[in-house]
């Protein structure tokens, strides 16, 4: 139930929603510092634009991502769900 709640939260934080495909790992919506944080380009499962300032990425583990290096390498925010999946707040 939670889970549920805090997806219709993130949902209601991102009007701007676009309509795009998910795209394959190697089609990088990131710079080269944040995929090295993700824990590299074999470490993700698919990559998606979700919004004008989000982006939600599956990763195989989500122990090889480094939150602090996100944070360095200027991803204000970072929320990570059931699954591997990591949603990204790439800009304001």
């Amino acid at each position: 139930m939670f889970e549920k709640l805090q997806q219709a939260f993130w949902k209601a934080l991102t009007p701007d929603l676009i309509a795009e495909a998910v795209a394959t790992p190697t089609q990088s919506l990131l710079s080269a510092e944040v995929l090295s944080a993700l824990g590299g380009a074999d470490n993700l499962k698919s990559l998606q634009r979700v919004a004008l300032t989000r982006v939600r990425v599956q990763l195989q583990d989500v122990a090889k991502m480094d939150a602090g290096a996100l944070k360095m390498a200027g991803v204000p925010a970072v929320m990570v769900l059931a699954g591997g999946i990591v949603h990204l707040l790439t800009g304001l």
